[in-house]
């Protein structure tokens, strides 16, 4: 356990900026199996809408650090390149 005033005050702070980060992990990883789930059901017109969510929550993660821009980036063009394949 920390023993300073500002070690103290920096476990707090971890503690909250986690539970932040991993809500914004999750979100992004559910809206990616969504999409997925619906390009597997061949519902092309639910996936276009689904697609602008998943960009949403990549983008919302790569602008805090969550995850990296380049990971954002990425999963953003296999998940269009899906859904091309699929159309």
């Amino acid at each position: 356990m920390p023993i300073t005033t500002s070690a103290k005050k920096a476990l707090r702070q971890n503690v909250r900026h986690r539970a932040v980060n991993l809500a914004k992990k999750e979100a992004y990883k559910d809206a990616v199996r969504d999409f997925k789930k619906l390009v597997a059901d061949k519902k092309m017109d639910e996936a276009k809408k689904q697609l602008n969510a998943v960009y949403q929550s990549l983008d919302k993660a790569a602008k805090t650090n969550v995850i990296m821009k380049n990971t954002a980036a990425r999963i953003k063009s296999r998940m269009s390149s899906k859904l091309k394949v699929k159309a």
